[in-house]
């Protein structure tokens, strides 16, 4: 697999970080998870932490230990990798932060996530994914002027911060192999928000206009937004005028592509309610199924507006493999999502369901060296703990 080589040690807890090492699992990295004993985060629905956690590794260690910290830098000095998302200050607190263990290990590639980064006046700040939705602006933009601002339905700061960890840690890795050396890896989840306000962040930025809420429409392009058919509600996206002519053609309104109000993307913008009055008006004559199928094959881009129990049972999604099942076991069978992501000769693939806390403790401390009475000994002091067996 691609990142089977690789070895990394896990110690994040929650969403953003599992997300950056599961994919990093998924891909074939030796992932071991260091929970801490107690972790609330255990006590989550079994569907997203096995969701989270497949494919690791699992060794209970309580780094508040003298010993807990020293099996932790043994394995820091094995390791490519470390990924942690505590606030700032813990890791050198512990004595586990990146100067510590790349003195050991220079090649260590050293992650961090957080709410608000690792310098600047919120560094100490309990950084939720909820709160960073609001600081980063996304909720302004979410909704009407009526309704926003309005929650995004996934924690997608903590997701994207995620994904923006692995994509480092990769280049990170990449770059090791040209200089030998590791180096610090560092987001959080009010950069990766912050930095993916795509367009919106550009137009203000090189306009000083403050982009209003605009619902389910796209703020400067039109028709491309939520409308209404004759049973409910469809996906329509006119990207361009050519496409405009083909929509006035499939709707039996071929003299729309000429009325000056909309001709032109410009022109439609501006008359926007008055254009999806008419629009409305033509699609009311059908279903919005029928519509979907008629639009499409016109060239217009158009979709329908699922619930997740359609969007599991539509064809393409069932074509592109995402749903895994896995046995548990203590949960039994249960599904995760793959990874949206096809490598056509090194796929990434879930391999195992997530571990119970503490699964692998005996294994990763006997590699580190620890017959079994030096293991039996700190499961005695509290140093580590073992997977307590349904």
């Amino acid at each position: 697999m691609p990142l089977s080589r690789y070895r990394v040690i896990d110690l994040t807890t929650v969403r953003s970080g599992p997300t950056c090492t599961k994919i990093l699992a998924d891909l074939g990295a030796d992932v071991l998870r260091v929970e801490r004993p107690g972790d609330s985060s255990r006590e989550r629905v079994f569907f997203d932490q096995g969701d989270l956690q497949r494919n690791k590794k699992s060794l209970v260690l309580n780094l508040q230990h003298p010993k807990g910290v020293e099996i932790l830098r043994a394995l820091a000095l094995r390791a490519d990798v470390v990924v942690e998302n505590y606030r700032p200050d813990v890791k050198h607190r512990l004595g586990i932060d990146y100067e510590s263990l790349s003195r050991e290990n220079p090649r260590l590639v050293y992650a961090s996530i957080s709410g608000f980064g690792q310098t600047g006046p919120y560094r100490d700040r309990p950084g939720y994914d909820q709160i960073v939705q609001g600081m980063s602006g996304l909720m302004w933009l979410t909704g009407t002027e009526e309704t926003a601002p309005l929650r995004i339905g996934i924690p997608i700061g903590d997701l994207l911060a995620g994904y923006f960890a692995a994509l480092g840690i990769l280049a990170a890795l990449v770059e090791r192999e040209r200089s030998g050396q590791g180096q610090r890896v560092e987001t959080s989840l009010l950069e990766a928000l912050v930095g993916s306000l795509s367009f919106q962040a550009a137009r203000y930025l090189n306009t000083a206009e403050v982009p209003p809420p605009v619902g389910n429409h796209h703020p400067l392009t039109a028709p491309m937004g939520v409308y209404r058919a004759k049973d409910g509600h469809l996906n329509l996206a006119v990207g361009n005028d050519d496409m405009w002519g083909r929509l006035c053609r499939a709707l039996g309104r071929p003299e729309l592509a000429d009325d000056p109000r909309f001709a032109r993307g410009s022109a439609r913008l501006k008359n926007r309610a008055a254009m999806d009055e008419i629009l409305e008006a033509a699609l009311a004559m059908k279903p919005a199924t029928e519509w979907v199928e008629i639009l499409n094959a016109a060239g217009v881009a158009c979709g329908p507006i699922y619930r997740l129990d359609e969007v599991f049972a539509d064809a393409q999604v069932v074509e592109s493999g995402l749903v895994h099942e896995l046995n548990h076991r203590v949960w039994g069978l249960h599904k995760v999502m793959g990874l949206p992501l096809h490598l056509h000769r090194t796929p990434a693939r879930v391999r195992t369901p997530a571990p119970l806390p503490g699964a692998h403790t005996r294994e990763v401390l006997a590699e580190l060296g620890y017959d079994e009475g030096g293991i039996d000994a700190l499961v005695a002091d509290g140093v580590v703990e073992e997977a307590k067996h349904a």
